[in-house]
């Protein structure tokens, strides 16, 4: 029997934890530790600079130190920005996060899709190629949010989040021109799946939400030869680069992870 393989899951936050889930849900036999730069939380509010700079140092630690089968940046904004100087800064394969727009492309009946992600993320060139290539007969409603992504992280820390909250939070979407037409919808942001049930609730009736999630862990089990239902995704450690508070242990002790450790670049 082959060791396990070992992946690396991560995020600025608590939001890879919602690919984790689907790499979970797969029944992969496999090892996941999950790495979280909350020293620069949120990454939607960077300038690309810092990013570009920044994830490819972290990656390289991260390789250096564990000697990961595969990498998976959970991060909407990290892939936007920096996935391809992280690859070249390590020999480890990486599968990145891509706004699910094709897809939502595909969906819609009545050619309104909206793009939830943070600010960064809907306004940048590589969102704008997305919907270039693969919506470009469809109306496409952006609109970025940093407050959902507190909320996301509050949650996930054992907070209540209120239902008026999460109203708050998506108003200025639903306020756009033609989003009562709007059928299709992105999280383009990997904190968004965790606050999907709620997000539900305050959408209105017949509004679809998609995410990229089910499809990275596709991807993943994909390179790394993994069957579905093969054995148990095992979490080995959690290792963040602010401090270890009591935030995101709830969700990473909910999820297996014990141990949650700093790293420093």
């Amino acid at each position: 029997m082959r060791e396990k393989s070992l992946v690396i899951v991560f995020d600025s936050g608590v939001g890879g934890l919602s690919v984790f889930d689907e790499l979970a849900r797969k029944g992969f036999a496999a090892k996941a530790i999950y790495a979280a730069d909350t020293a620069f939380l949120p990454y939607g509010l960077r300038s690309e600079a810092e990013l570009k700079q920044r994830v490819p140092a972290l990656f390289s630690v991260l390789e250096k130190r564990f000697a990961p089968q595969l990498f998976v940046m959970a991060c909407n904004t990290a892939s936007t920005v920096a996935l391809n100087e992280t690859r070249k800064a390590v020999k480890t394969p990486i599968v990145g996060t891509v706004p699910a727009i094709k897809p939502a492309a595909s969906l819609t009946r009545t050619g309104v899709i909206g793009f939830l992600g943070t600010p960064g993320t809907v306004e940048r060139e590589y969102s704008d190629g997305l919907i270039a290539e693969f919506a470009g007969d469809r109306s496409v409603l952006r609109f970025g949010s940093s407050r959902l992504v507190a909320l996301a992280e509050r949650k996930m820390a054992g907070e209540a989040v209120s239902p008026e909250a999460i109203e708050t939070a998506l108003a200025p979407l639903f306020a756009l021109e033609h989003a009562d037409r709007m059928d299709v919808a992105v999280l383009a942001c990997t904190h968004f799946p965790l606050l999907r049930p709620e997000i539900e609730a305050a959408s209105p009736a017949g509004l679809k939400w998609i995410d990229s999630g089910e499809a990275i862990a596709r991807r993943a089990g994909g390179l790394l030869q993994l069957e579905e239902g093969g054995g148990a995704l095992e979490p080995v450690a959690a290792y963040v680069t602010g401090n270890a508070d009591a935030a995101m242990r709830p969700a990473l002790q909910a999820r297996g992870f014990e141990t949650v450790e700093k790293i420093s670049l």
